[in-house]
C-alpha cells in the first residue's frame, strides 16, 4: 500500500489485475465471481469486447478536444440517450455527482427566472446523490455530511415513499421549486417504492410548477430491467440523471431535461472541460448498442426474478433474514442485525458483494451473467448468509 494516497478508503485486502466476463482476478490468479460490478458501473462486465474496442478504437483517433468544439461522439450520444427516455436535452459531466450538481443548479435557475429569491428542492431521507457539497446536502445521510458543516442551503427534507409529507411541504413552502429522488434507492438499502410513488410525484409536480429530477445514476442503464427504472411507472421526468454504467467503466455522467427544463441552461450558465469528451462517448455508444443488440435489458428482468425466486425460496422462511426485495437486477436481502463481515467472508470465498445501510446484503451483478452463473451467484450467497446467521449468538 502507498503511504501516499488520502486515506479517503479502507479497501479491502485484494488488488484486481484483470477480468472477463462476470469474473474478476488477482495477482495469484484467484477468480472472483463479480456481484457488484464496481457497485453497479460495469453492466456489460469486464473486458467487454464491444467497449474495449470502441475505446482503444477512439484512443488511437482523438481523446479530447473540448467542448469549445463540436464532437460527432457526444452529439450521437446525446440523440441516442433523448430516443430512449424520451428526453429533449442532455449535458454531459464526468461522474454522477457533477451530473446531480447540474441538475441542482438547472432547478436553482429555474426558479430565479420564475421571481423567487431563495429555490428550495425536496429531497429525501436515506438518499444518496454524491458527495461534492451540493450533493452530499442533498444525500440523506447524516454521516457522510459530518464535519462538512456548514452545508449548502435550499434543501427541504421528507421521508422516502411518503406522498403525504410531500403533500404537507407543497402546502407550506411556496419557495420549492424541484424535486430530487431515486426510483430505487441504492446505498438506502434497495428500497422499492409504493407503485404510485413516481405517478404521485408526477402529480405534484404538475400541479405546483415543479420539476421532477430523478436520480437513475444506478437504476438506469439497464439495471432494473427497463432503461431506466421509471419506465416501470410510466411517468417521465424533467430531469434525469445517469452515470455509473453508461460507460462501463469509463467516467461519464449525464443529465437529460425535458419540457420546462430543457431549455434553462444556455450558454455560460453550466459547463465541463472533460465532459462528453470523445473517448467516453464513445464507450457510452458502445454500451447503448450492446445493450439493445444483445437484449440484455429484457434479459436483466428475466434474469432478476429467476434471482428473486430463488433467494426467497431459500431464505424467506429463515429465521434473520427481514426481506428480500429488488427489481432486474438490482436486489437486496435484509437481515435483521448488521452484517457489515459478510463482504471480507464473501471476498476470502471468492465472491464480491456489497452491504449497505448496515443490514442490506447489496447484489449488482453484470447484465451479462447466464443461468449458470446466476444460480451459482444464489447459491454461494444464500450459503454465506445461512453460515452467518448460524454463527451469530
Amino acid at each position: 500500500m502507498s503511504d501516499h494516497l488520502m486515506n479517503t478508503y479502507l479497501p479491502l485486502p485484494v488488488s484486481f489485475t484483470h477480468g472477463d466476463g462476470v469474473w474478476l482476478f488477482d495477482g495469484d490468479g484467484k477468480r472472483y465471481l463479480d456481484a457488484l460490478t464496481g457497485i453497479a458501473v460495469c453492466g456489460l462486465g469486464h473486458a467487454h469486447p464491444a467497449v474495449t474496442g470502441a475505446v482503444c478504437d477512439q484512443a488511437g483517433k482523438l481523446l479530447h478536444s473540448s467542448n469549445l468544439y463540436h464532437i460527432d461522439n457526444q452529439e450521437k450520444l446525446a440523440d441516442a440517450l433523448c430516443a430512449k427516455s424520451g428526453m429533449a436535452r442532455a449535458f454531459f459531466a464526468n461522474s454522477g455527482a457533477e451530473a446531480n450538481e447540474a441538475a441542482i443548479k438547472l432547478a436553482r435557475l429555474y426558479g430565479h427566472r420564475k421571481g423567487i429569491d431563495t429555490p428550495q428542492v425536496i429531497v429525501t431521507e436515506g438518499s444518496f446523490h454524491g458527495r461534492t457539497m451540493a450533493t452530499l446536502t442533498a444525500t440523506g445521510n447524516r454521516k457522510i455530511q459530518a464535519g462538512f458543516e456548514p452545508l449548502v442551503p435550499g434543501f427541504l427534507r421528507a421521508p422516502y415513499d411518503d406522498v403525504e409529507a410531500l403533500r404537507n411541504i407543497a402546502a407550506n413552502s411556496p419557495d420549492v421549486v424541484a424535486i430530487l429522488v431515486e426510483p430505487i434507492t441504492g446505498e438506502g438499502g434497495i428500497r422499492l417504492p409504493a407503485d404510485d410513488y413516481l405517478a404521485t410525484i408526477r402529480e405534484l409536480c404538475d400541479r405546483h410548477g415543479w420539476l421532477m429530477m430523478l436520480d437513475e445514476i444506478q437504476t438506469g442503464m439497464g439495471r432494473t430491467g427497463r432503461w431506466f427504472a421509471h419506465q416501470h411507472a410510466d411517468v417521465r421526468p424533467d430531469v434525469m440523471t445517469l452515470a455509473k454504467a453508461l460507460g462501463n467503466g469509463v467516467p461519464i455522467g449525464a443529465c437529460l431535461a425535458d419540457g420546462p427544463a430543457a431549455d434553462i441552461f444556455q450558454p455560460g450558465n453550466h459547463g465541463s472541460t472533460f465532459g462528453g469528451n470523445p473517448l467516453s462517448t464513445r464507450a457510452a455508444l458502445a454500451v447503448m448498442e450492446t445493450l439493445e443488440k444483445d437484449g440484455l435489458i429484457e434479459r436483466a428482468a428475466v434474469l432478476g426474478e429467476r434471482l428473486l425466486e430463488n433467494f426467497r425460496a431459500r431464505l424467506a422462511a429463515r429465521p434473520g433474514v427481514r426481506d428480500i426485495r429488488g427489481r432486474g437486477l438490482m436486489i437486496g436481502i435484509e437481515l435483521d442485525r448488521p452484517c457489515g463481515e459478510l463482504v471480507k467472508q464473501a471476498l476470502d470465498a471468492g465472491l464480491l458483494i456489497n452491504v449497505t445501510a448496515d443490514s442490506v446484503v447489496r447484489l449488482l451483478p453484470a447484465l451479462i451473467l447466464d443461468d449458470a452463473q446466476a444460480d451459482e451467484l444464489c447459491d454461494r450467497v444464500c450459503g454465506l448468509i445461512e453460515t452467518f446467521l448460524d454463527q451469530a449468538p
